[in-house]
């Protein structure tokens, strides 16, 4: 990597204003410093005073990267501090979502997109800067979050919460996403392959549509704890460019230009305090809903084994109280209920048709149903994933008491799955049934 001229650098962070939008981004935030070729300079470090960035110019300093997560005191994190230690010195964090695309015009489209579903999750106050080569960030402040969600309070919630909302985030826009970039394309493969120099196997999908993964990447897996991005008004390396805020409105219009050095205006703020307490909350549990990880898929019942499942279905009447909530209709957790009930009712000897039947029932009912999509593409899912698997475990938190549906009848103390306690039901029930009656027992051979 070719190193920004010293002139460049120390021209640019000699600016008052420049050095002022550094510091005030930094504060509460771990701050680790890049000297060019040279790589990382000592970490943890902090900025606390103006002239602390020219200073590190000076010292050869190119460009600057700041944590996601707030820190009581930055400089007292050190490698190997165990997940509960961090959680102790952590006051918050932020969603911060990079894209990483080497086609800026593919980036504007995804960045975009990615504001639109953020408000389409009633987020208003959305920031947006350019990364300083071919991609954005795209933000959250902390402060729009709820203080805790099923009892765990949000700032410990790093790095799993922002993940899951990087990766809804991902779900939710991906199909429009294929769509308008085919769209900017006009619609012809040929200029999308001059353009990336892949072929047919990398750029299209089984079903014909673009595989938008193989030029475009949200960062859902670099999310992790003590991730550092570039600051707003640092330089980049690779380009010389800024990485200057911009108005999310202004994406799609967005010149380069307005990235050079001598150009940058420090007239934005990125990530400031003018946000709406808890305008987050509907995202975060949104996210948390979604569909299954694929750890979430692997989830099976170790002593499956022991485990039966039977050939014809189980009555409703068997159901287990949580079951027979859940098919209630639900406010929130509507998600993680559809992935117990289609493993649930799989698992309990419902054939395919049978279970869409239920499940498009039980969505009705739902005061606030999921999208048609979103069904079709989970029972697609279950019907295409031939192994059966039980559904989680009634000591699973998550699944159960969370979504306040565990209210459980003396039959559910002796058994530890719900498709267990149907299917131990239905059996009672048949023997009791085939058991001769108090009449029919105390008549001698004789007597028949």
């Amino acid at each position: 990597m070719k190193d920004v001229p010293l002139n460049v650098t120390l021209k640019y962070y000699k600016r008052i204003d420049v050095q002022q939008a550094l510091v005030k981004a930094a504060e509460n935030k771990e701050i680790a410093v890049v000297y060019g070729s040279k790589g990382y300079g000592k970490r943890p470090d902090i900025l606390k005073y103006p002239n602390d960035v020219l200073t590190l110019a000076k010292n050869g300093a190119t460009s600057f990267h700041c944590s996601e997560e707030h820190w009581n005191n930055p400089l007292q994190l050190q490698p190997g501090l165990s997940k509960n230690d961090l959680d102790e010195l952590r006051i918050g964090w932020d969603l911060v979502l990079d894209i990483d695309c080497k086609w800026l015009e593919y980036s504007k489209i995804a960045a975009h997109l990615l504001v639109e579903a953020l408000r389409y999750n009633d987020i208003k106050n959305v920031f947006v800067k350019f990364s300083g080569n071919h991609g954005f960030h795209i933000a959250v402040p902390f402060k729009a979050f709820p203080d805790n969600i099923n009892g765990i309070e949000t700032k410990n919630l790093f790095p799993d919460g922002p993940r899951k909302i990087a990766a809804h985030l991902k779900n939710m826009i991906t199909p429009y996403l294929a769509a308008e970039i085919m769209k900017y394309e006009g619609n012809n493969w040929e200029n999308i392959k001059q353009k990336t120099g892949l072929g047919d196997k990398e750029l299209k999908m089984n079903n014909g549509q673009l595989n938008v993964e193989s030029i475009l990447v949200i960062d859902t897996v670099l999310i992790s704890s003590r991730h550092l991005y570039r600051m707003p008004y640092s330089l980049n390396e690779k380009s010389g460019l800024a990485s200057i805020p911009i108005k999310p409105e202004e994406i799609l219009i967005f010149d380069k230009e307005k990235a050079k050095p001598e150009n940058a205006k420090t007239e934005l703020a990125f990530l400031n305090d003018k946000t709406t307490p808890n305008e987050a909350k509907k995202l975060l549990i949104a996210a948390f809903d979604a569909a299954p990880t694929k750890e979430e898929q692997k989830i099976v019942l170790k002593e499956e084994k022991k485990f039966e499942g039977p050939t014809t279905a189980v009555p409703e009447q068997y159901f287990p109280p949580c079951i027979k909530l859940i098919l209630e209709g639900l406010q929130d957790g509507k998600k993680r209920s559809l992935f117990v009930l289609l493993n649930f009712l799989t698992s309990c000897g419902w054939d395919n048709e049978a279970i869409e039947k239920l499940i498009t029932e039980w969505n009705k009912k739902n005061p606030e149903p999921l999208r048609e999509t979103i069904l079709q593409t989970h029972l697609k899912y279950h019907k295409d994933h031939k192994k059966k698997m039980l559904p989680p475990n009634c000591t699973n938190v998550q699944y159960y008491q969370d979504l306040h549906i565990c209210k459980p009848d003396n039959f559910c103390k002796k058994i530890k799955n719900p498709a267990n306690y149907a299917v131990f039901k239905q059996k009672i029930a048949a023997r009791e049934n085939d058991s001769p009656k108090p009449s029919q027992r105390n008549k001698t051979a004789d007597d028949k």
